[in-house]
């Protein structure tokens, strides 16, 4: 990209990172993605072309590294990439602070369930292989079943009947079940309107909320 032709360190850093994408692509590595398919499932709506085009781009300017280890290549965020973790936090506590209503194109499940993935409390699971299945509404039907299967201490999201027994089914429009996420409503506010239901044996559906829990997004303050 051109530059903006200022001395500002401001300017200067973001003729780097404002490009479409790329301080996303910085979120997913801090998060702790390295490998290019893990990306890609932390930026579902980016094409794989314009996603490598981001990583060459932050290459050259000494933000990651990339070695091939085994025949596959993994990311890993240099001392420069690591300290963007204060601008990625900072951007995520305005954005959840100060950005309003979510519209209908926000309202990604393949996030939703990654984020999830990557996130849940693994301590509070049973340690034999749990299901958890969720089954959304309002969105395309190819995209509106989901399993998230942790077992021991590896989690899983699949977007395809992973053929094991299913120990919970949650229920919900996707608008209602991100907003549980993101912590703009608790997960008993949620349950007791109906807005989202959990199907499983009594003892296994009061623990379901405390096997998900939430965003790490849902512990920033909001505006009183």
């Amino acid at each position: 990209m051109s530059g903006y032709g200022q001395f500002c360190p401001v300017a200067k850093a973001m003729e780097v990172l404002d490009e479409r994408w790329t301080l996303l692509v910085v979120r997913e590595l801090l998060a702790g993605s390295s490998h290019f398919n893990e990306l890609r499932r932390g930026v579902p709506k980016m094409s794989p072309a314009l996603l490598s085009k981001r990583l060459r781009t932050l290459e050259r300017a000494g933000i990651i590294t990339r070695e091939i280890d085994g025949g596959r290549t993994e990311y890993t965020l240099t001392a420069s990439g690591k300290e963007l973790s204060t601008v990625v936090e900072a951007l995520n506590s305005w954005g959840m602070r100060w950005i309003g209503e979510l519209g209908e194109a926000d309202l990604d499940p393949h996030l939703l369930l990654w984020d999830m993935r990557r996130t849940v409390p693994v301590d509070h699971w049973p340690r034999a292989r749990t299901v958890v299945a969720f089954h959304l509404s309002g969105v395309p039907v190819k995209a509106s079943r989901w399993w998230l299967v942790v077992s021991g201490g590896d989690v899983d999201v699949c977007d395809y009947d992973p053929g094991y027994d299913i120990d919970a089914t949650v229920d919900a429009p996707l608008r209602d079940l991100i907003a549980v996420w993101r912590g703009d409503r608790s997960w008993d506010s949620a349950l007791k309107s109906g807005d989202v239901e959990i199907t499983a044996p009594r003892d296994i559906r009061n623990v379901v909320p405390e096997w998900i829990g939430q965003g790490r997004m849902s512990r920033i303050p909001r505006p009183v």
